[in-house]
């Protein structure tokens, strides 16, 4: 079976912990639940993502080098 999460055309996805998330949350000025919503069955997350987590996702950008994005892990 292929590991589609180790594909070149897959941005990098990290989980944050809390102390991250906390950051994340504040600099935003937003609650959890108010992030973008990635599924659980997402081929491109970390096989240790649970509902209820945020990941960090980094990609490639035209205008700038890193496009960074957050999500929402639900089920």
């Amino acid at each position: 079976m292929v590991d589609v999460s180790q594909h070149e055309l897959v941005p990098e996805h990290t989980l944050l912990d809390e102390p991250e998330v906390e950051e994340v949350l504040e600099e935003y000025q937003v609650k959890k639940t108010n992030l973008p919503k990635i599924k659980r069955r997402d081929p491109a997350l970390p096989k240790e993502a649970e509902p209820g987590d945020v990941v960090r996702i980094e990609r490639d950008s035209r205008t700038t080098d890193t496009a960074v994005v957050y999500r929402l892990v639900v089920e």
